[in-house]
């Protein structure tokens, strides 16, 4: 014959672990005497009985005691197992990235990952700096620059290499005043105050770089992507921008670049330690 009531089951753990209807009647919401009827219905179901009713409370009888034993095992591994489904389904996996890189290259391409590996709950956080990794939370970054960085575990994504851009009337100065001329009158768009970028590009084009005063500093390169559109200054692009060059909002000033230029992988030197951030490295390297 065919155990029913699995439900009962639980309420007589609860019982035999507080040695008391009472006070597993307040734990369980319920009354003592709804208590007391599903244990005699359990005890019916068993045909044996499992506490002795005293004056001053209630004892386990020895089968009482086994079924207690059994019970515990059987509950307490289920809610293990539970709770393994529960990490199981909840992992998540954070990326740092730009809202730039983020929407023209990462998101076209995300869902391909999520379908590979449902199993991964992936969290695409934006971040304009991507200096502090683990203070931030994340597993894994995408850094754009050089790849001279020595606060964090770095991989070359792909060589993205990165030139100036302006806007119409920008490309109007240049071809009016010469490269030169036209450079030392233009707003330099960058990220920080302390970056290198447009002074390596000067030297690579062989350009006096005079620390230009004119400079302003945007964190956020969609921001400064769209201060370029606007006609607040030039700023140092890649690729990334090819569909506002062809609607013709954006202009490439010149030929030369920083060719070293493109985007990283970074990450805390104990990250490759989880699966699902080589899952997630792995798959950015093959659809690189």
């Amino acid at each position: 014959m065919r155990f029913r009531h699995f439900d009962n089951l639980r309420v007589f753990n609860i019982v035999a672990e507080h040695g008391s209807f009472s006070s597993a009647a307040e734990e369980l919401h319920l009354t003592k005497g709804a208590v007391s009827h599903q244990i005699r219905q359990l005890e019916a179901e068993l045909e044996f009985d499992l506490f002795k009713r005293l004056p001053r409370g209630i004892s386990l009888t020895p089968k009482g005691q086994e079924l207690l034993g059994a019970t515990q095992t059987a509950f307490g591994g289920l809610e293990k197992k539970i709770e393994d489904l529960r990490q199981s389904n909840s992992r998540t996996l954070t990326i740092g990235v730009t809202t730039y890189f983020a929407s023209r290259w990462l998101s076209p391409r995300l869902m391909d990952f999520m379908r590979a590996h449902p199993d991964i709950r992936l969290r695409v956080q934006p971040m304009i700096d991507l200096h502090n990794l683990k203070a931030e939370g994340v597993d894994l970054a995408i850094r754009w620059g050089s790849g001279n960085w020595s606060d964090v575990e770095i991989e070359k994504l792909f060589t993205c290499p990165a030139w100036p851009c302006g806007d119409a009337n920008a490309v109007n100065q240049v071809r009016d005043l010469g490269v030169e001329a036209a450079f030392e009158q233009f707003t330099l768009l960058r990220d920080r105050q302390d970056s290198t970028a447009w002074s390596q590009w000067f030297k690579v084009a062989g350009l006096p770089y005079l620390g230009q005063a004119d400079t302003l500093i945007i964190p956020d390169p969609n921001v400064r992507v769209q201060a370029v559109i606007d006609g607040q200054g030039v700023a140092l692009n890649d690729m990334l921008v090819d569909a506002d060059i062809k609607a013709g909002t954006l202009h490439r000033l010149s030929d030369t670049e920083l060719s070293d230029f493109g985007y990283y992988l970074a990450y805390p030197s104990d990250a490759m330690s989880n699966p699902d951030v080589v899952a997630f490295a792995d798959w950015l390297k093959h659809m690189a």
